[in-house]
């Protein structure tokens, strides 16, 4: 369920304000506009199949009809500027700031690879979204003067995410700089964010016995029969625990979908138009740096998986971490960062 709160559905009043309010010529439209896609087409499909009243999750998940709910209670935690990769490593303790260190942060546990990745890819979307923002907007005041600009923010905040309109932590978009930070969080969060937790759903945890996703009992109480069948036979009373047959043949099957890449699928680095999606050099100058930028992340994180000291990224079983390297083929791969949510 957390993929589908802190990426699907917060993403989604992104994408409706945008539409509602920048015009398909504003620079910020063109900038978010590959993050968007097929967003509100899967998140249609599953509120028809998977997070619906009795449907998949709640039918064959262990919160059953409270699943929702619980998203629900979780969603009043939700913080903005928390999303952004640097603040959310702050907020779990697994990282200070550090301004000697690679990225302004220090990482307490060095060996993680989803943290050390991650702000390889979050470093280079900022520094894309920088030279964009710069191209477009002087100073501050044009960000103040732009009126579309700010009747998307004021719907975003107000009605989008309406339920947190007087959050004091909301930017108000008065400058440059909370401009750029929002537009590389909300990319983030529709990109590299989602693949992380999303591609790796059935190569992690396609195999029922390791990640079930419901306990049809209780542990039973020492002493009783049911320990005594338990202490005798484990497997047998394991396997009539976890989630059943039926019910697990359907959640493989709907987590290996989830997993697989389209074969029109667009990775970050890549957009619809190829060179004709604005008609000004330097931004295309600048996309095309934030891409090689990409595949030489992609060429160094190669690099890392094959460091045997770094167990956490290596480890025993010998499966490297690549759920953030940029590309991939289609299929189910375990790597790829698509620009959006569209799975």
């Amino acid at each position: 369920m957390y993929d589908r709160l802190n990426t699907h559905a917060v993403v989604e009043p992104f994408v409706i304000a945008t539409n509602r309010h920048l015009s398909v010529v504003h620079p910020i439209h063109k900038l978010l506009l590959p993050h968007y896609r097929d967003t509100m087409n899967i998140n249609a499909l599953a509120r028809n199949v998977l997070v619906n009243a009795e449907g998949i999750i709640e039918s064959t998940f262990l919160w059953g009809p409270y699943s929702l709910e619980m998203s629900a209670v979780v969603y009043k935690d939700w913080v903005f500027p928390e999303q952004a990769l640097p603040a959310d490593l702050i907020k779990r303790g697994v990282a200070v700031e550090d301004s000697s260190a690679p990225h302004g942060l220090r990482l307490l546990i060095e060996d993680y690879p989803y943290a050390a990745d991650g702000l390889e890819i979050w470093a280079t979307i900022k520094s894309w979204v920088q030279e964009y923002v710069s191209f477009y907007y002087k100073s501050d005041a044009a960000i103040t003067q732009d009126t579309e600009l700010q009747a998307f923010w004021k719907e975003l905040v107000q009605v989008g995410h309406g339920d947190k309109k007087n959050e004091p932590w909301w930017v108000k978009m008065h400058t440059r700089e909370e401009l750029v930070e929002s537009c590389t969080t909300l990319i983030w969060t529709a990109s590299a964010l989602h693949a992380a937790v999303n591609f790796g759903q059935y190569p992690y945890g396609g195999y029922i016995l390791n990640r079930p996703t419901l306990s049809r009992q209780f542990m039973p109480e020492i002493g009783s029969a049911e320990y005594g069948e338990l202490a005798k036979n484990p497997e047998k009373v394991y396997l009539k625990t976890i989630t059943g047959k039926s019910d697990a043949l359907k959640d493989l099957t709907i987590i290996e979908v989830l997993s697989r890449h389209a074969s029109d699928e667009l990775y970050l680095g890549e957009r619809d138009g190829g060179e004709f999606w604005t008609s000004d050099k330097e931004p295309l100058e600048a996309f095309k740096r934030f891409g090689k930028r990409l595949a030489e992340i992609e060429k160094k994180l190669i690099q890392r998986n094959s460091d045997e000291s770094l167990r956490n990224r290596y480890g025993p079983v010998k499966m490297p971490y690549t759920l953030l390297y940029p590309s991939s083929e289609e299929g189910l791969t375990c790597r790829g960062i698509p620009n959006s949510i569209s799975i």
